[in-house]
């Protein structure tokens, strides 16, 4: 009886454990089931979510095309329009004859362009020799009436009391702001003197506000004259090795415009002038900028070209080569990039012009 009690209990065991098993793989088989019915529901609610989301993205994709859209549109506009302006200020104002006396008065100053235009000439710069003799050339060339003022521009304000004297009875038609000044060569900031430091700040800076406040009065009475400033097309960005020249013709680059939106309705011509590398005694220390090329005109040739521009351009690099330039700077170069490619030019032009020197 034990041994069958046994078996019956085991037996019983055995069938129990077996009807347990039946009853979980019936749970497992009824679990699979809803889990397949659960994933299948899940499945299908990620695909419509899918579909919408790369629907969303049809609608993303459709936005960048416009936005593409628009930006090729605003490129091509500024490119036509800056080829229209070059071709209009550069070639087209070229063709007609400027009656320089009828529309800016008798006296003025631009040297040889504007006696050749038929108008009376100052001159004024430190050197008296290199004054009288384009004086001399000016006056047996186009037989108009010149004078010769002495100033050095490096001294500050003391200088401007005598060159008021000289002006005060003088019509003034065209002031041209060209007086300019560098160190010899281009160099780091720390090898510059203090003269060198206040020589360009007074020479290029204060020159420019101090002629204009002496001509601006007489111009405005009469509705009648033109001031033309030399910046320089360093203005456009930092120039390292020429850091306080790009400086101050960023000065002169603001100063100007900002001169323009006060004074354009006022009968007067205000403008800028932004010329890149001009075969001049500015450029002489080194080869590379003083040899005439397609990027480094004669003083004549430029002078000719940007003198054309006078009342078609508030703001021109008056030159074919100066301008391309211009445009590669500010639309395809940048600030930054710009900077460091004139820095790493400029320091060559200064091992160049070290070598030159031995």
């Amino acid at each position: 009886m034990l041994m069958g009690t046994d078996v019956a209990t085991v037996g019983c065991q055995v069938l129990c454990n077996h009807s347990h098993s039946s009853w979980q793989q019936s749970l497992v088989h009824t679990s699979v089931r809803r889990t397949s019915t659960m994933f299948s529901e899940e499945l299908l609610q990620g695909l419509e979510y899918g579909g919408k989301l790369l629907q969303g993205f049809g609608y993303v994709k459709d936005v960048f095309a416009v936005i593409g859209i628009l930006y090729v549109g605003k490129v091509t506009t500024y490119l036509l329009y800056d080829v229209v302006t070059g071709v209009r200020t550069l070639f087209w104002s070229r063709l007609w004859d400027k009656r320089l006396v009828a529309k800016y008065g008798k006296w003025a100053e631009y040297a040889k362009k504007l006696a050749q235009g038929g108008m009376n000439i100052i001159l004024i710069s430190r050197t008296m020799e290199k004054l009288k003799k384009v004086e001399t050339e000016i006056a047996d060339e186009y037989g108009v009436e010149t004078e010769v003022v002495q100033a050095d521009f490096s001294q500050g304000r003391v200088i401007y009391e005598d060159i008021g004297k000289h002006l005060q009875d003088k019509e003034i038609g065209v002031l041209v702001n060209n007086v300019g000044g560098v160190a010899n060569l281009p160099t780091k900031f720390g090898n510059l003197t203090d003269h060198d430091i206040w020589a360009q700040v007074n020479v290029n800076v204060a020159s420019v506000p101090a002629m204009t406040n002496l001509v601006l009065p007489g111009m405005l009475a009469r509705r009648q004259g033109a001031i033309i400033n030399i910046a320089s097309i360093t203005c456009h960005a930092p120039v390292p090795y020429l850091g306080i020249y790009s400086a101050t013709k960023a000065f002169v680059d603001y100063f100007s415009t900002s001169l323009y939106g006060e004074y354009s309705d006022s009968g007067l011509t205000i403008q800028t002038i932004n010329p890149g590398y001009v075969s001049t005694n500015l450029t002489s220390f080194s080869d590379y900028v003083h040899t005439p090329g397609i990027s480094v005109p004669t003083a004549s040739t430029y002078v000719n070209s940007a003198f054309s521009t006078l009342g078609y351009s508030h703001r021109s690099s008056g030159y074919w080569s100066h301008a391309c330039i211009t445009y590669i700077i500010d639309n395809i170069f940048g600030r930054w990039m710009t900077s460091y490619l004139s820095g790493a030019f400029e320091a060559f032009l200064e091992r160049d012009a070290k070598k030159k020197k031995q």
